[in-house]
């Protein structure tokens, strides 16, 4: 397909990158295939998320393709962009056109991006996942990957007031070893063993971080490092309040 808008899009990314001084960490490329259907699941704790796990695949000389809730795409800024990355509108009411527009894109060959958590971990933990990804992977035959950001939240999440500006921000992408689910598995379990996957790559992000919180910033780490962001529980509870 052509790529009118995607290549710009990646030169535009990488300006910023440079004139804010990121410093971005890309480990596990490799696992990435330089050729063929590929499904990237990611742990979700930016609205940015989407360009860094993207980011993550250049290595491999790879464009993702990200399922998106529909609402971006009906926005008259980024719609636009969205569409001519050749990105998937996710209709929460009706999401198994999203599922199958994915699946013909894994059987033409591209690498399909998944959150699976489906919305933004206020708690910067794995929540519970969906199948989706797995069962892409299983139905069109392709390695699973796994993925976790990290650092990301720092710059835009939900609950607090965008920082894009921030200069010298460490950027952590962390790529896992890829599952190979096939359809005779239960989708469930191998649901279970991504998720275990996620939180592991997470929690190394998160331990291995370079830049430690200061005293009014804790809340960009996790509770259980000692950071002031919700506890899963009281996540979920806000995530109840207040979806989305």
């Amino acid at each position: 397909m052509a790529e009118i808008v995607y290549p710009p899009v990646i030169a535009l990314a990488k300006t910023m990158f440079r004139v804010l001084d990121m410093r971005i960490r890309i480990d596990g490329a490799e696992h990435i295939p330089r050729q063929g259907a590929a499904v990237l699941a990611s742990n979700h704790v930016s609205y940015l998320d989407f360009i860094f796990a993207g980011l993550g695949a250049l290595p491999a000389k790879r464009l993702t393709r990200f399922m998106a809730k529909k609402e971006v795409f009906d926005n008259r800024i980024s719609g636009p962009l969205m569409r001519g990355m050749h990105h998937i509108p996710v209709d929460r009411k009706a999401g198994e056109a999203a599922y199958e527009q994915a699946l013909a894109a894994l059987r033409a060959g591209e690498v399909i991006g998944v959150f699976p958590e489906a919305t933004i971990s206020r708690s910067f933990t794995v929540k519970d996942i969906k199948s989706g990804a797995v069962r892409l992977a299983a139905a069109a035959g392709a390695p699973l990957i796994p993925m976790a950001l990290w650092g990301t939240q720092r710059m835009w999440t939900k609950g607090r007031p965008r920082a894009l500006g921030t200069r010298h921000l460490p950027i952590t992408i962390l790529i896992g070893e890829p599952l190979h689910p096939t359809p005779e598995q239960d989708a469930t379990e191998v649901t279970a063993q991504l998720r275990a996957r996620m939180a592991e790559l997470v929690d190394k992000a998160q331990r291995d971080y370079p830049d430690r919180p200061s005293a009014e910033q804790t809340w960009w780490q996790p509770a259980h490092l000692g950071g002031t962001a919700p506890t899963p529980a009281e996540a979920a509870a806000l995530d109840t309040r207040s979806p989305g």
